[in-house]
């Protein structure tokens, strides 16, 4: 089964490298499906992760969620099952052999129409999950992903075909061994989906000022409750949540809007700009004027 899925790798990583006429993330005309390519290592990066379905096909990356790290190469996939706040850096890429992935982003109810066909819902574990886990690829997803990415070369079958692959492979990662943490956070009666609330309400309002009490009594539990199931699922205090999302976006408005960092903070939320330009320094290792020059130097 190895030789397979290395060959699928194989495979897939030429179609990309001939698919992508640069380095980066580039969009493709079957939805939600993206290709990643990059010849070299780099530092970390400050990233929202949405929910999606990542694959690498060729060298290994990390990312960090808060102090957790995932490492994965080609035998693995990594899921995010909310949209969070993380750092990722490409560990192994070369001129000769680059880093070449695929992700697929998906929205809730894309797993939900399938879990009431597959009907598992007696399965549903109440213990707490993360979010964002690593799981050592089989061959039948292998082969569902395949099928998709090949479409991008007869983009007249992406219409019929894209919908029944992309099904195909939450199906698959459903009846998988991690099954369960994805099913959680899309049944109302889990605790997982509570906490997706939680998360979608503090992402949606980063930049007002937060009310636990009030987050709590939304999701109907305690705030003790709240705090121990909010750092289960996404290994970070709800206020490190926001903070990560405030800076995260501040660096954003500094950097494509040229925004000063006063102003920049005061738009994230922050009313004190040296408590912001402390915990960006935290954050990001540079104060904010510092960094900003850093990253344009970096990318002209």
């Amino acid at each position: 089964m190895m030789d397979k899925l290395e060959d699928y790798s194989q495979d897939l990583a030429k179609l990309i490298s001939r698919y992508m006429q640069g380095e980066g993330t580039e969009p493709t005309e079957v939805p939600s499906l993206f290709f990643l390519r990059q010849s070299y290592t780099n530092e970390p990066r400050h990233i929202f992760h949405k929910p999606s379905l990542c694959i690498i096909l060729q060298g290994e990356k990390e990312i960090c969620l808060a102090e957790q790290r995932f490492c994965y190469g080609p035998s693995d996939y990594l899921i995010s099952s909310l949209a969070l706040p993380v750092t990722g850096q490409v560990t192994e890429a070369t001129q000769e052999k680059p880093y070449i992935s695929l992700k697929l982003e998906f929205i809730p109810n894309q797993v939900i129409d399938l879990i009431h066909d597959v009907d598992k819902h007696e399965k549903l574990q109440k213990k707490q999950n993360r979010a964002m886990y690593v799981g050592q690829i089989e061959l039948p997803l292998m082969d569902a992903v395949a099928r998709l990415v090949r479409l991008v070369e007869r983009p007249e079958d992406i219409p019929i075909l894209a919908p029944i692959y992309t099904k195909e492979i939450f199906y698959r990662l459903l009846m998988g061994k991690y099954g369960d943490t994805l099913r959680q956070f899309t049944i109302k009666d889990s605790y997982a989906y509570q906490i997706r609330e939680i998360v979608k309400e503090i992402t949606q309002n980063y930049n007002q000022a937060m009310r636990i009490d009030e987050l709590a009594k939304k999701a109907n539990i305690s705030v003790p409750t709240l705090h121990r199931q909010f750092k289960d699922v996404t290994a970070m205090s709800p206020l490190q949540f926001q903070k990560q999302l405030r800076l995260q976006e501040a660096r954003q408005l500094m950097l494509a809007e040229s925004m000063d960092a006063a102003d920049a903070a005061f738009q994230v939320g922050y009313e004190s700009p040296s408590q912001f330009s402390r915990e960006y320094l935290r954050m990001f290792g540079y104060p904010p004027r510092e960094d900003i020059k850093r990253l344009r130097a970096r990318y002209a």
